[in-house]
């Protein structure tokens, strides 16, 4: 497996916008707290969630299909590969996620997207003081934050057979607890 500061390295040298990086390294950590929670690899969940998005900024029509290739030719195996792809499932790739970190990682990518952007039109700009009733009331205005989509999240949760207030709090919990670790 290769290491976080070599996934970091190769991230940057196709990522500048300083959001999608701090986008990665959110979900990195979300994936992260997942992952402990799940019992499993903190640091395999972590770099799944971190190249995520690896080729996003450089190759938005081939999102997912040119990233499959950019961490082939940087010797991921085909497991990591697959697991980062599954996450563009019926949007832009057919690898569906299959295994619970896949499903995980497909639920919150649009939803820390969410809790992210809510945060930022709140007061504090944080999370930290943020509930389950005012991240609903946003989820269900279309309109704030349009880009995330509700529907994927919606699959997400009902992927992994967790309703979706469930999966709202726990993503909502993971990004409290990793607030203050993301630069």
């Amino acid at each position: 497996m290769k290491t976080r500061d070599e996934s970091l390295e190769l991230l940057k040298q196709y990522t500048s916008d300083p959001f999608l990086l701090q986008h990665a390294l959110t979900l990195e950590c979300v994936m992260r707290y997942f992952a402990e929670k799940e019992g499993e690899d903190v640091d395999y969940w972590g770099l799944v969630g971190l190249m995520h998005d690896l080729d996003f900024e450089q190759y938005p029509d081939q999102h997912c299909q040119k990233t499959q290739e950019i961490l082939r030719d940087n010797g991921y195996d085909e497991d990591f590969i697959r697991a980062v792809a599954s996450h563009g499932y019926s949007i832009v790739t057919d690898i569906k996620p299959e295994k619970k970190m896949e499903k995980i990682l497909f639920a919150t990518d649009e939803l820390t997207g969410l809790i992210g952007a809510c945060a930022l039109v709140r007061p504090s700009k944080s999370v930290q003081d943020m509930n389950l009733k005012s991240l609903k009331k946003k989820f269900k205005t279309a309109s704030f934050a349009a880009a995330c989509s509700r529907d994927v999240i919606a699959r997400g949760a009902d992927m992994l057979g967790w309703e979706l207030d469930d999966l709202l709090q726990q993503t909502l919990d993971a990004m409290k607890a990793c607030e203050d670790k993301i630069d």
